[in-house]
C-alpha cells in the first residue's frame, strides 16, 4: 500500500482539511498519515476560529512519520502561519526527493481567510521550488502571481509564471471561471492537458480543493504519471460533487465515499 503524508489543518465539520484528505486517500486505495498544522472551529457556514498547533509540534509530527512509516508522496494544505511553514520546510529538508503536492490554501470556500500575505510570500519564495504539483484555484493563482485572471488563457499565463517560480507542474482549478463545461487543466513545460467536466450548480462544494490535491497525491504515490493522477483526481472530485449528501446550512461537504469503476468513472458506495 502506497503512503501519503498529509500536512494540513483539521476541519471540525469533516468536509475539508485533514478529514477530507484522509477520506480521499483511503477511498483511492492509499494509506494516509497526518501532521496537523491547526485546529479550526468550522462548519459549513464559516470558520469560527483557528487554533494553530505549535510550530515544533507540527515539525515533530512530520519527522516521526517519515522516520517510521515513510511516504511515497506528501500533500500540504493549510499552513496557517509563517512560523509553521518554516518549521515544515525544515522538517522536510532531509527528504528532498519525495514528490510534494501543494494546495495553496489561503481562503476557505466560505470566504474566511486561512493565511495572510506573509504565508503567501513564503509559498512563493520557499515552497514553490520544492513543489511537484501546485493546485491553485483562480483567487489563489491571482494572489500568488499578482495577475488578474479572466479566462483559461489568462490562467495559463499565471501558470507559466508559477512554473518560473519553481513549481514543476500546476493543476489549474477553473471552477471560478465562467462557462460549462468547466475546463480544469494540468500545466507543465508550457503545455496544457485539459480535463472537462459538467458545471454543477450547487452549494455543496466544501472541501473540493483539499480533496483534489489529496487525490492527486494518492495517484502520484501509486506511480501514476502526473497528468494521469490529475485526470483521476478531477473525475473523483466531480463525482463527489455530483453525489454530495446535502449536509449543513452553508457550503455542504462533497461525498468522499466513492468507488472507481473499470471505465475510470466513480459512483457512490
Amino acid at each position: 500500500m502506497k503512503r501519503v503524508l498529509i500536512i494540513a489543518g483539521s476541519d471540525s465539520g469533516g468536509g475539508a482539511g485533514i478529514q477530507a484528505d484522509i477520506k480521499t486517500v483511503t477511498a483511492l486505495g492509499a494509506y494516509a498519515a497526518t501532521a496537523i498544522t491547526a485546529i479550526t472551529v468550522q462548519d459549513t457556514e464559516k470558520v469560527h476560529a483557528v487554533h494553530p498547533v505549535p510550530d515544533e509540534v507540527v515539525a515533530d509530527q512530520i519527522r516521526v512519520v517519515l522516520n517510521d512509516i515513510g511516504a511515497d508522496a506528501i500533500k500540504i494544505g493549510m499552513i496557517g502561519t509563517r512560523g509553521a511553514g518554516e518549521a515544515i520546510l525544515k522538517a522536510l529538508a532531509p527528504w528532498p526527493d519525495i514528490p510534494l503536492i501543494f494546495d495553496p490554501v489561503l481562503v476557505a470556500t466560505s470566504g474566511d481567510a486561512l493565511g495572510d500575505d506573509s504565508v503567501a510570500a513564503l509559498i512563493r519564495d520557499e515552497f514553490l521550488p520544492r513543489t511537484t504539483i501546485l493546485t491553485p484555484n483562480v483567487p489563489e493563482a491571482e494572489m500568488l502571481t499578482g495577475l488578474v485572471i479572466h479566462d483559461t488563457d489568462g490562467f495559463a499565463v499565471a501558470c507559466a509564471k508559477l512554473a518560473n517560480m519553481g513549481a514543476t507542474g500546476i493543476m489549474a482549478k477553473a471552477g471560478h471561471l465562467t462557462g460549462d463545461p468547466v475546463e480544469d487543466f494540468y500545466f507543465e513545460a508550457g503545455r496544457r492537458t485539459v480535463f472537462s467536466h459538467p458545471r454543477f450548480v450547487t452549494r455543496n462544494t466544501h472541501g473540493t480543493g483539499c480533496s483534489l490535491a489529496s487525490a492527486i497525491a494518492a495517484g502520484v504515490a501509486q506511480g501514476m504519471s502526473r497528468p494521469e493522477a490529475c485526470r483521476r483526481a478531477v473525475a473523483y472530485v466531480a463525482a463527489a460533487i455530483k453525489h454530495a449528501p446535502g449536509l449543513g446550512k452553508g457550503h455542504g461537504p462533497i461525498n468522499h465515499a466513492l468507488i472507481e469503476g473499470e471505465d475510470g468513472s466513480f459512483r457512490p458506495r
